[in-house]
């Protein structure tokens, strides 16, 4: 049973991307809880809700002519009817009429708890951090106010501080 797990939960950390790049909301009703928090960004932007998280990322990223999400390195780790993973990502945000170029890449990570409801897995808190990013910044945020600080801590900073859900849940394993 493990193993479906596994593989039911690597499923929707991958419609989460593709959620995004199709434009397709009602899809995160497939991967998140009604009561997610999602906390983004080195500055912890967060979101509570579904519904808050929905309208938040559809109206950033309607903005945008074209993104591409990939998700990879998945990691889960069951225990139950909960579960921790973590995965990492990548972001190509396009957006042509931007002053100074059209695009902007980013790359981090995801740590998630989830928890298995009656209608299957679903992320309950989502951590997302930046590692890295070139390109153009007024891609995202056309008012420059996606500054991104580069001096945050980097994933073994994370891990060595106990901040990684995953890491945590490993531990306990042992």
């Amino acid at each position: 049973m493990v193993d479906n797990d596994k593989a039911e939960i690597i499923e929707i950390m991958n419609m989460y991307a593709f959620a995004l790049d199709t434009h397709q909301w009602d899809l995160f009703d497939r991967v998140f809880t009604d009561d997610v928090v999602a906390v983004f960004g080195p500055a912890g932007a967060g979101w509570h809700g579904l519904d808050v998280f929905k309208a938040s990322f559809a109206e950033f990223h309607d903005r945008l002519d074209s993104h591409q999400h990939t998700m990879m390195g998945h990691l889960v780790e069951v225990d139950g009817d909960t579960a921790h993973a973590f995965s990492y990502g990548n972001w190509l945000l396009v957006r042509n009429d931007a002053e100074g170029g059209p695009t902007w890449t980013g790359t981090g990570w995801y740590d998630d708890e989830v928890v298995r409801t009656e209608s299957g897995w679903r992320i309950k808190h989502r951590v997302c951090r930046l590692q890295g990013w070139s390109g153009n910044p007024l891609v995202p945020e056309p008012h420059n106010e996606h500054n991104p600080d580069m001096n945050v801590k980097v994933l073994h900073e994370f891990a060595a501080a106990g901040d990684i859900g995953f890491l945590t849940a490993l531990s306990v394993k042992k």
